[in-house]
């Protein structure tokens, strides 16, 4: 899986980069086949917001979320993206099964 970080109105420091990539491991858990990972961190006026593209087989995956604190954010977005992977991989399963009955 390749992981790019990219920053807007901020600049992406080491310690940011390696946090987003050791969130961004969990989600290969439920989903080996992850290509590639864009994540855009930014701050606005009103918050902190993250961002990110995930590339998988038969599409592509995007969320984005905000908050006060940039690392806060980081979280709910990993989250938002492993829920869903869980519901593209329970689509493809079931995909996959109704195609076998047949």
């Amino acid at each position: 899986m390749q992981i790019n970080v990219s920053g807007h109105h901020i600049e992406v420091t080491d310690s940011l980069r390696q946090y987003v990539e050791t969130k961004l491991e969990r989600l290969e858990r439920h989903y080996d086949q992850i290509t590639n990972v864009h994540v855009i961190l930014r701050v606005e006026k009103q918050g902190q917001k993250a961002e990110a593209t995930i590339r998988i087989q038969g599409g592509d995956i995007f969320a984005e979320a905000e908050s006060d604190d940039l690392y806060a954010a980081i979280d709910m977005l990993v989250d938002k993206l492993d829920r869903q992977l869980i519901k593209q991989k329970e689509k493809m399963k079931d995909h996959k099964a109704r195609d076998t009955i047949r």
